[in-house]
């Protein structure tokens, strides 16, 4: 057999010859160096066959590639350490059973079915053992079973096992890793020896998990892990990982009483309490605020809709497993509204409409309902009822691109305003070949033509990713970073020829004729709750001063200074500044700790010296700042603060 270098060389090797060979055939660094293949586009091992007539590209541990080779051959180190974990126990090896053990961001996991529960305390146990089959430097071995013979070694001793090798479409080898006596069924690849892994891994935790995903199969653990190539880079996942517990917004959201998921409201659903109202209120009307200033129009519409609507716009039944059931009424169906869009469609449908009328933009702070998995919900990024910052634009096919490149305007000053500053973008067009989108050729290839060069000329540099678009048509992602450097995806925009042609709604043109309107979808925010989750998450709850829901707390020394505490209270009130005057009996510096934990911005202390002077001792937590200011000074900063918007 020949396979092809990247160089272009042809090699000739024997039958069935693998990437170890190929290695050796060419000597030298390759055959000391060599830890896997790039063989066609795909990631090989060295043990697994090559196709003839293959273009190979061998791979060091220098490549990135490693990374994915060591982290999958790590979850099979874990398999092989439970087991002995459990044997050290007096148990017998057959005594595990094993799941699926992929490869994942950061890592890796197993899913284990084991003769007791595996805690968080084991994994140290756990992880030496791991670190000694990595000492042991141990080859591994692939080979393949016919599928009667791979069967029958599982047969009434692993279900697990059986119902994989039935899930392997028939004529696919059914391959095999062994190490030192452990052997696993899996696809590869992996790394050729233990000793070959980097040892800065560690498991971090575990976690229940449903065989293959699906909750009527039985329930195994999951034990999950990470990995990287050098100690440093272990060490800073790990801190992002504390970081992340001390920023996580469910335990931010209840420590500073912002809002409360209630099982007798139901899973999903946001009780907003006074102050996480606060800042969505605030959130809100800064929207409104730069909405207004670039001709939006606002409007309302009904929490649930006829049925009928949502099968025209082409929703239902693409939809169908994430919106709730339909209720029957009086012989008429509705739906929870699961979008917004077709209920603009009808506003914008409610009277004849000119050109010159366009475009018209349409805006609602919508609440829309899906139904989520239980499993897949998440405090506030994944929810079953939310609000949007919706807003549809109607105009004609000539004003696309600009009314296009104002939405990406707009998206980027609200990044900017909330110190968002690291993202990228990504436009999502049809996957060739399937039949999820509805809609003209032509349309779709006019729609994607705008938005790259709506994108292009606002200087955005974006990625194009195939089969992200929306059933009606392609749009524009923004995929933001937070402080701690992961990505959400959060504003949206899309471009829609579809919808307007399901419901036929027209603009009379310049020649008096009737045309068809084009919509752009957009919503910076996406989900309100969505992102105030993640601001929680980004401000680790420090929110800017134009946000916190206490913008400033007044702390008098003493009692006897409580009247000069309510003057101070009353001025700063009266500049429209959200603050607290703490009148309670416990002592100065404990009021100021109380404040400082609820994470207001601002303190100012108030003694005698205050009262006599019409001063305030100032303790500033974003700017850093203290001294002694005169209130209408302070009263003039913070106001000018908050109306600017301020980050610091």
């Amino acid at each position: 057999m020949k396979v092809r270098l990247p160089d272009g060389k042809e090699i000739e090797l024997k039958e069935g010859a693998t990437a170890r060979d190929l290695a050796e055939a060419l000597g030298g660094r390759w055959k000391k160096e060599a830890v896997g293949a790039i063989v066609n586009g795909e990631l090989y091992d060295l043990m697994k066959p090559l196709p003839e007539g293959a273009e190979v590209r061998l791979i060091t541990r220098k490549d990135p590639e490693f990374q994915h080779l060591f982290r999958h051959t790590l979850a099979h180190v874990l398999a092989q350490a439970v087991r002995e974990f459990f044997q050290q126990k007096g148990y017998p090896p057959d005594s595990v059973k094993l799941g699926v053990g992929p490869v994942i961001e950061h890592g890796f996991y197993y899913d284990i079915d084991a003769p007791e529960p595996i805690s968080d305390a084991d994994l140290p146990a756990i992880e030496e053992i791991m670190r000694d089959i990595l000492r042991r430097d141990l080859p591994l071995r692939r080979y393949e079973l016919p599928r009667e013979e791979a069967l029958a070694r599982y047969q009434g001793k692993d279900r697990y096992k059986v119902a994989l090798i039935q899930d392997i479409p028939e004529g696919e080898p059914i391959s095999f890793y062994e190490q030192e006596g452990f052997t696993d069924l899996c696809r590869g690849p992996h790394v050729p020896r233990t000793g070959l892994i980097p040892p800065h891994f560690k498991l971090t935790h575990v976690a229940g998990a449903y065989f293959k995903g699906d909750a009527n199969n039985p329930q195994m653990q999951r034990v999950y892990g990470v990995a990287f190539r050098s100690k440093e880079e272990l060490k800073d996942y790990l801190w992002q990982l504390e970081e992340a517990k001390k920023r996580d917004h469910r335990r931010l959201g209840r420590e500073l009483e912002l809002f409360l998921i209630d099982p007798m409201v139901g899973k999903g659903l946001i009780l907003w309490l006074p102050k996480g109202n606060v800042i969505r209120e605030e959130l809100i009307r800064f929207m409104r605020e730069e909405q207004t200033k670039r001709g939006y129009q606002l409007v309302t519409t009904p929490h649930i809709g006829s049925l009928e609507l949502y099968k025209t716009s082409g929703h239902y039944p693409y939809y169908a497993e994430s919106q709730f059931p339909p209720m029957e009424l009086e012989d008429e169906a509705y739906l929870l509204k699961p979008m917004n869009c077709p209920h603009h469609i009808r506003i914008y449908a409610a009277k004849k409409r000119s050109y010159r009328e366009l475009p018209l933009r349409l805006a609602e702070f919508g609440t829309v309902y899906r139904y989520e998995q239980s499993g897949e919900l998440h405090g506030l990024t994944r929810v079953r009822g939310f609000t949007q910052d919706d807003a549809h634009i109607f105009c004609t096919p000539e004003q696309v691109k600009e009314e296009f490149k104002a939405v990406i305007e707009l998206t980027l000053h609200v990044f900017d305003t909330l110190g968002l500053k690291d993202f990228r973008a990504r436009i999502g067009t049809r996957a060739p070949g399937s039949d999820k989108y509805v809609g003209d050729d032509a349309h779709w290839a006019l729609a994607e033509r705008q938005i790259q060069e709506a994108a292009s000329e606002m200087g955005l540099s974006y990625t194009v990713e195939e089969g992200d678009a929306a059933f009606y048509g392609p749009k524009l992602d923004f995929v933001v970073k937070d402080a701690l450097g992961r990505e959400w995806q959060l504003g949206t925009i899309q471009v829609d020829y579809n919808l307007p042609e399901r419901f036929a709604i027209t603009y009379t043109g310049p020649d008096g004729e009737p045309h068809r309107p084009v919509m752009i979808h957009r919503a910076p925010f996406g989900s309100i709750e969505r992102f105030l989750g993640i601001l929680i998450e980004h401000f680790a709850g420090e929110f800017p001063l134009w946000l916190a829901p206490v913008q400033a707390a007044i702390v008098p020394i003493a009692e006897r200074h409580h009247p000069y505490a309510e003057r101070v209270r009353a001025a700063l009130g009266a500049a429209g500044l959200r603050v607290e005057a703490d009148l309670r009996s416990e002592r100065m510096q404990a009021k100021i700790r109380d404040w400082e934990t609820r994470k207001v911005p601002v303190i100012l202390v108030v003694g005698d010296r205050e009262a006599e002077e019409g001063t305030v001792a100032l303790r500033d937590r974003r700017r850093k700042v203290r001294g002694v200011f005169p209130l209408a000074e302070v009263v003039a900063d913070l106001k000018a603060r908050v109306d600017g918007r301020k980050l610091e």
